[in-house]
């Protein structure tokens, strides 16, 4: 295997590793909200009040400006540490200032804000306060975060990445332990969780300071607001963010068709949405987070042969784990549910329902991860303006394709229209990012997703028979379910990897380096010697 591909395979396997712990420890978190809230006013008046600075951490901080900053930040650190660590501190400058003001006007509006998000709130007086107070309470968290996320976009660039993965674990402790301890110490239980929350930002910016500092990349205030750099991250903040919010449009739509449609259905998306993200969060994300830094440092090297087969190769191991992944899903989507869902009121109808609507999302994975995949790629190119045009035509055929099969399919018909337009956005940036750059290798791509289609039609179909004629699922409780789950994952996991060996030796060793410890030898800031030019 290249030198190159066998460092961001062992950087997705730390990212991914981080990720899963963080995933596990975020249901545990949802668990302990609802042991000390249940589905009461308060438990709703926290979630209302903690989506306000979620929904402007998705459009401002992490994702929009970590992938907006790498590439900037890549370009200096070429030339040297010390123009590097000044553009740092030029961004922190202005981000701080930003994020303060928006912070104070957040705190001061936050009754016109939370009418906003939650007009219906007006009708319940009691309600309604108590969002807007918790929603003072945790606004500074969109300041802590978006800071985080600066400090990952310079540790990812410094190919350190074991930080920055862990962080969201600290988030989700603190959540836990405001939900389980603070709430009995306060006058008003939830605000213990908004404390969490809050605490939760700021064990995660504590988290990155002592890799900072041992980099020398500890930001020092820094007013030259006329740097060429700032001006470059704003041009490809504003396109980044309008992507940002064409996703949560994206949602709203949906959920609008879905409330049109017979009760439960947004509840079907919304549980099948949280375990289609699962695979998403810990392998096509950690894909995305790790090649970003090596496709940047081709790109300020302007070597376009390195930067075409880093593109490859991050497509090719995306696609290695998230087709059996979803995969296996589909084959198990209803186990997977009755699993983690079913009890109380969440009955078998609705175990039923949210797995057929989970199945129509697995379709849609392997695109889904094509495109966090490639829209770095786009970043690092600086033509941040191609992934969003894609992704507004993306939002238009799921509206429309939704409201075709909506009527007939019902909640499947939401699921499969979204699934389509995965694979609409995909298809259309694979074309647009080859039209860029050239050929892309893609015999060598087609090959590798052909051998790892047919090692997961082996896997599924030994799958799909043991949980069609095996009968595992049809005796005992949610305990011997669970334990029978959990043993068909293993055995499917370690069938794949085992045909993988057999008949791609390439994948396999992919596979492989992800979960080698790695080296303490430093890793190079850019990769094979080939030249060439990035277009502009």
């Amino acid at each position: 295997m290249d030198k190159e591909h066998g460092h961001i395979s062992r950087r997705v396997g730390t990212i991914g590793f981080f990720t899963l712990v963080s995933r596990i420890l975020g249901l545990v978190r949802d668990s302990a909200l609802a042991y000390a809230f249940g589905a009461t006013l308060v438990a709703l008046a926290f979630y209302v009040a903690f989506r306000i600075p979620n929904l402007l951490r998705r459009l401002v901080a992490e994702g929009s400006l970590t992938i907006c900053f790498v590439p900037i930040y890549t370009e200096y650190l070429k030339r040297s540490r010390k123009d590097a660590r000044e553009v740092l501190s030029i961004v922190f400058t202005c981000l701080s200032a930003v994020l303060a003001l928006m912070v104070v006007l957040g705190i001061v509006f936050a009754p016109w804000v939370v009418k906003l998000v939650a007009y219906g709130f007006e009708g319940s007086q009691t309600k309604f306060d108590l969002t807007v107070y918790l929603t003072r309470i945790m606004f500074p968290y969109i300041f802590l975060i978006s800071l985080v996320a600066l400090a990952m976009g310079t540790l990812n660039s410094l190919k350190k990445f074991a930080a920055p993965a862990a962080s969201p674990i600290l988030l989700n402790v603190a959540i836990i332990f405001g939900a389980l301890v603070l709430k009995d110490h306060l006058p008003e239980p939830t605000a213990g969780v908004a404390i969490g929350v809050l605490l939760g930002g700021v064990l995660q910016l504590a988290l990155q300071i002592p890799s900072l500092a041992k980099e020398g990349m500890l930001p020092r205030l820094n007013f030259n607001w006329r740097h060429p750099a700032l001006k470059s991250l704003g041009l490809m903040m504003l396109p980044s963010a309008y992507g940002a919010a064409v996703y949560q449009i994206n949602v709203v739509v949906i959920t609008l068709l879905a409330s049109f449609l017979p009760h439960g259905t947004v509840s079907y998306l919304w549980y099948a949405d949280r375990v289609s993200e699962f695979p998403l969060g810990i392998f096509a994300i950690a894909v995305a987070t790790a090649t970003l830094p090596t496709l940047s440092d081709h790109a300020a090297d302007k070597k376009i042969e390195s930067f075409k087969e880093t593109a490859n190769y991050g497509l090719r191991l995306a696609f290695l784990i998230d087709i059996p992944a979803a995969a296996g899903l589909y084959i198990l989507s209803l186990p997977i549910v009755r699993m983690l869902f079913e009890r109380g009121a969440f009955s078998e109808y609705a175990s039923i329902a949210t797995a057929q609507t989970l199945q129509m999302f697995a379709l849609g994975i392997p695109f889904v991860s094509g495109v966090r995949n490639l829209v770095p790629a786009f970043f690092a190119l600086r033509s941040p303006k191609t992934p969003v045009i894609v992704a507004t035509i993306a939002l238009f055929w799921n509206a429309a394709v939704a409201l075709l099969l909506m009527k007939a399919f019902l909640h499947r018909g939401l699921a499969l229209a979204m699934a389509s337009s995965s694979l609409i956005n995909f298809a259309l940036l694979l074309y647009l990012f080859r039209k860029k750059v050239g050929k892309i290798g893609a015999k060598k791509l087609l090959a590798s997703v052909a051998r790892t289609i047919a090692a997961t039609a082996v896997m599924s179909a030994l799958l799909a028979g043991a949980v069609r004629f095996g009968g595992l699922f049809e005796t005992g409780g949610a305990y011997h379910r669970a334990a029978v789950l959990c043993m068909l994952i293993a055995v499917s996991v370690v069938l794949y990897i085992a045909i993988i060996r057999a008949i791609s030796p390439d994948e396999y060793e992919a596979l492989v380096e992800m979960i080698k410890r790695r080296k303490k030898t430093p890793l190079p800031t850019s990769g094979a010697d080939a030249n060439g030019q990035i277009p502009q």
